[in-house]
């Protein structure tokens, strides 16, 4: 049996642009793309922050995704030092999954290391 479709979305249309024929925003209006400002030393703080805040997420994922089947070493808390090789990230960021993880008690061949206990990471590239 086959289960009946969902009723479609209504679609919303918008409104006539200022020349008649595209559809869309006004390009003087509240959502047109901002014209060049002042120099980024007179910019306010909070874009400026926001901007580096974006460059250093940027850098953090692209160093996750470069470290993907690489040997990885993990500093933790209380100075203890492991080394495995790296294999994802979740969702949030919240844990790492690694294999052979070398650990100075022994080596386990799978594992989970919360990102709260990593206190820095160093691998090759």
């Amino acid at each position: 049996m086959q289960t009946p479709l969902a009723t479609p979305v209504p679609v919303l249309r918008l409104p006539r642009g200022p020349d008649g024929f595209s559809r869309g925003f006004a390009p003087g209006g509240r959502r047109a793309p901002l014209k060049p400002g002042p120099p980024a030393a007179q910019e306010p703080a909070e874009p400026r922050e926001q901007r580096a805040r974006a460059a250093l997420r940027e850098r953090y994922l692209r160093s996750l995704l470069a470290m993907v089947g690489r040997q990885v070493s993990f500093t933790l808390h209380e100075g203890v030092r492991v080394a495995a090789r790296f294999g994802a990230a979740d969702l949030d960021i919240a844990n790492l999954y690694v294999s052979q993880l070398q650990t100075p008690i022994g080596v386990q061949a799978e594992a989970l290391l919360r990102c709260s206990d990593v206190i820095a990471y160093t691998f090759q590239p």
